[in-house]
């Protein structure tokens, strides 16, 4: 184990659902799931206590399937909570491979396949130095996988919210619309609502912003970058009260 204190204590990282797999792919790919799997257990390494919250957009859309009519939200949603499942098992699985321990907990009742989330029971599993891996998001309908990270990063007192993304940081406009757009490296929360910069959805901003808990948005696809965000490194774009 690395001698090198952590920069970060203890960290929620949030992992959406299309990393599991190829741009514009559904499903769970190896390939990458492996590759999420070897860059968690490397910054393991450090020391930090690290909780992950994985979103479900590989296996279904839940918000695009009430947009067609056919399911009330309330149901699609929840039927999205259990995409989350199906990639929070397949990253447990990963990890084991690797020798490194991961606890699967789940929002919803879901007993034979994860353990309830408990908040004490979840402090314990990071103390003995187990990747908790959230799934099923807040348990609620009508919340995104984003409000869940921030609901559980203030639960469990993390202190700061990881966001993986594939883009290297916020950036004033879309860098693939827009050549003259440039990355921030720093933003104050007031200032990515008021620009409307996509960062996180309102509830979860704002959820942030109210507890003081900073959010880094970075490239993980980048090898080392989960590692290298955890062991003090400044890459991405970090958000927080004092910009």
């Amino acid at each position: 184990m690395s001698t090198t204190p952590p920069r970060f204590r203890r960290v929620v990282l949030k992992i959406s659902g299309e990393s599991f797999a190829p741009a514009g792919q559904l499903g769970i790919d190896p390939d990458e799931l492996g590759v999420i799997a070897d860059e968690i257990a490397s910054a393991t390494e450090f020391g930090t206590e690290i909780a992950v919250v994985v979103g479900g957009g590989n296996i279904i859309r839940g918000a695009s399937l009430a947009e067609r009519g056919r399911i009330d939200q309330s149901t699609a949603d929840y039927m999205g909570m259990l995409g989350t499942v199906i990639n929070g098992l397949a990253l447990k699985e990963a990890l084991r491979a690797l020798g490194r321990e991961g606890r699967v907990m789940s929002a919803i009742n879901l007993t034979a396949v994860a353990e309830p989330f408990i908040r004490g029971r979840a402090l314990r599993h990071l103390e003995k130095g187990r990747v908790v891996i959230m799934v099923a998001g807040t348990g609620n309908p009508f919340f995104t996988t984003d409000t869940a990270a921030s609901l559980r990063a203030i639960e469990l007192g993390a202190d700061v919210v990881l966001k993986a993304t594939k883009v290297d940081g916020i950036y004033t406009a879309d860098p693939k619309k827009d050549p003259t757009a440039t990355r921030y490296d720093r933003l104050s929360f007031a200032e990515a609502v008021e620009r409307q910069l996509g960062v996180m959805d309102l509830t979860a901003l704002t959820m942030c912003m109210e507890h003081d808990l900073p959010v880094c948005v970075f490239d993980f696809k980048s090898k080392g970058n989960i590692r290298r965000v955890v062991g003090g490194e400044r890459i991405g774009t970090l958000v927080s009260n004092r910009g």
